[in-house]
């Protein structure tokens, strides 16, 4: 079987973000590791209007084109990493919406998290999880959060390096294990799916 093909889908859209530093970050360590193959998706080539279906496509078909492209797009995908900003305790507009564009594409899948915020965006990981589980995802436990100082001493907008190698002692970890997650569960739920 081949390895399980995980999408990295930034969920922040301005341009002044800061997911550009740890998408990349989880995707090195993604090819480092092995066990899985990713893409990024990013949501700003998918300028969704606010949902404004007559239902989710788990109901009925979706009418508009960009949503139809975004389903057909995550139908590629075994599974999904999800870099989190954390805005005002929970994720952004703009990620909930991209989330409620789909439904059947993201069933039976993991959902991985990378946060980042104050607290390691965990407010917004938490609301992340909550969603998945509606959406029939399955939310692995590890998760990569970026916080505290160490989101201070990394993020280009607060003085930081830009490089989160600086704050590898206190990451790596983690994304280690969140990527042990996505390859056992990526593996696991595409062969009960298939």
């Amino acid at each position: 079987m081949s390895k399980p093909k995980i999408a990295v889908i930034v969920g922040s859209t301005r341009p002044t973000r800061f997911a550009d530093i740890p998408t990349a970050y989880i995707v090195d360590k993604a090819k480092a590791h092995g066990g899985v193959d990713v893409e990024v998706v990013d949501l700003r080539d998918y300028p969704m209007p606010f949902f404004d279906e007559m239902a989710s496509n788990a109901w009925m078909p979706s009418v508009n084109p960009v949503a139809q492209a975004w389903q057909k797009k995550l139908a590629e995908f075994d599974g999904y990493i999800f870099v989190v900003a954390e805005y005002n305790r929970s994720i952004t507009g703009v990620l909930k919406n991209a989330l409620d564009q789909a439904y059947v594409e993201w069933a039976k899948k993991p959902l991985g998290i990378v946060a980042y915020g104050s607290v390691g965006g965990t407010r917004a990981a938490e609301h992340l999880r909550n969603i998945g589980v509606e959406l029939q995802m399955v939310p692995v436990r590890h998760a990569v959060h970026i916080g505290g100082g160490d989101f201070f001493r990394v993020h280009p907008g607060f003085g930081g390096s830009g490089n989160l190698a600086d704050i590898e002692a206190s990451i790596g970890a983690g994304a280690q294990s969140l990527l042990d997650d996505m390859t056992w569960w990526g593996n696991a739920t595409k062969a009960a799916r298939g």
